[in-house]
């Protein structure tokens, strides 16, 4: 079987790299995009979701940030902010994380509160929290 190679990139540099992978699947914005190898080069956003990847027959799951993903043929690169594979997830982390937003959400209609931030705050946490059980 045709493999693809996938690098998954942060500020911080790159977070995961494999040369042999058989799929990828990608949350993008419009839906979930499935890449093997041969796959047509595009360019793709990204939205806050579980990357999954399928290397010698087991899946890998990574929560990731928005970004992009760039595909070529024979290679996938991931940019987001960050990555974080599920097994690497403090869980209560997160939902500390997930408390703090919702807070921040309820608050807004009383104070200053940046609802967009909160509520990408909130979707991180979320996802993060639905990652770890994997």
């Amino acid at each position: 079987m045709a493999t693809i190679a996938l690098d998954v990139v942060t500020p911080n540099g790159s977070v995961f790299h494999e040369d042999d992978c058989e799929i990828a699947i990608l949350q993008t914005k419009q839906g979930e995009l499935g890449v093997m190898a041969g796959h047509i080069p595009t360019v793709t956003p990204l939205k806050i979701g579980v990357l999954r990847v399928k290397i010698n027959g087991k899946f890998e799951y990574l929560a990731v940030t928005e970004g992009f993903a760039e595909i070529r043929p024979e290679q996938i690169t991931v940019l987001v902010q960050a990555a974080e594979f599920s097994k690497d997830i403090d869980s209560e982390r997160a939902e500390a994380a997930r408390a703090r937003a919702e807070s921040l959400l309820q608050q807004s209609q009383d104070e200053r509160v940046d609802t967009y931030r909160a509520e990408l705050a909130l979707q991180r946490a979320v996802n993060r929290l639905e990652v770890s059980k994997y």
